[in-house]
């Protein structure tokens, strides 16, 4: 593949607001981005001109989906089958990222598992399972990352992280508990990579996926009512995808630490 140009950037420069959100010549990596919510963030930052790779843990079929609508969409994509719980394979995400792009300018990590049992029925390799893929992945990644995402001098990471880690929810204390890490490893990463690579995390509310079933949407709906959400309707993954691609461009330059809600007014804060 030829190796698309590589660009710097002054942090420090002032940035034009009316400009379009720009991220020609720079180059992100979305974990667990083969589908759902990860997907669609990596579209809408390849539509704004970056390199993308594509990670999941074992969707062969659907990372490479993913890759070639990007690429018939002229934009610039690889794939890179990998568990983000393991070093190595963190790693190798990011040499897979400066193999094919030469750097690394934005991490998302979007990796997760949607879980839900109650505390009695969560064993201890399950609590690790969970917790080891939403906070131990996203410090595998950020660690494996931050040295490439400083060379630029506006590096970006960008933590998803989950709104029952602030609004409280049954049967989801692994999830809560590691989505509440990740506020955490956010302000550490901010505070520790600064002023070259800014850290935020992204949460988002009820968002209504077009992959779930009618099952899986009336399951979601029990849970959180859109009558429980000021706005009154979920919301869509580019809702998100929107916030984190303003967050990675020069736009977002000045906000670092920070814990945004994308939820439609559910949890105030």
């Amino acid at each position: 593949m030829e190796e698309a140009p590589r660009m710097t950037h002054d942090r420090n420069r002032r940035t034009d607001m009316t400009a379009p959100m720009d991220l020609a010549g720079r180059t992100a990596i979305v974990t667990g981005s083969a589908k759902r919510i990860g997907r669609t963030i990596a579209m809408t930052l390849s539509a704004a001109g970056a390199n993308v790779v594509i990670n999941a843990r074992s969707s062969v079929d659907a990372t490479e989906a993913t890759v070639q609508a990007i690429r018939d969409a002229g934009g610039r994509a690889v794939g890179c089958v990998a568990d983000v719980t393991r070093e190595q394979d963190a790693e190798r995400i990011v040499r897979t990222a400066l193999d094919a792009f030469g750097g690394v300018d934005i991490l998302v990590n979007n990796a997760g598992i949607r879980q839900h049992d109650r505390l009695a029925d969560i064993s201890l390799a399950k609590w690790r399972e969970v917790t080891s893929v939403i906070l131990d992945g996203s410090f595998l990644c950020s660690r494996a990352a931050a040295p490439h995402l400083a060379k630029g001098g506006s590096g970006r990471i960008v933590n998803i992280g989950g709104t029952s880690a602030h609004r409280g929810a049954r049967d989801r204390l692994h999830v809560m508990t590691a989505k509440a890490g990740l506020v955490g490893l956010t302000r550490g990463l901010a505070l520790e990579l600064a002023p070259l690579v800014t850290a935020n995390c992204v949460v988002p509310g009820l968002i209504q996926d077009e992959e779930d079933g009618p099952e899986v949407v009336a399951a979601r709906l029990k849970r959180m009512p859109t009558d429980a959400v000021p706005l009154q309707r979920t919301g869509r993954p580019q809702d998100v995808a929107d916030l984190i691609l303003h967050l990675c461009s020069d736009r977002g330059g000045y906000i670092t630490g920070q814990t945004i809600h994308v939820n439609g007014g559910v949890f105030l804060c």
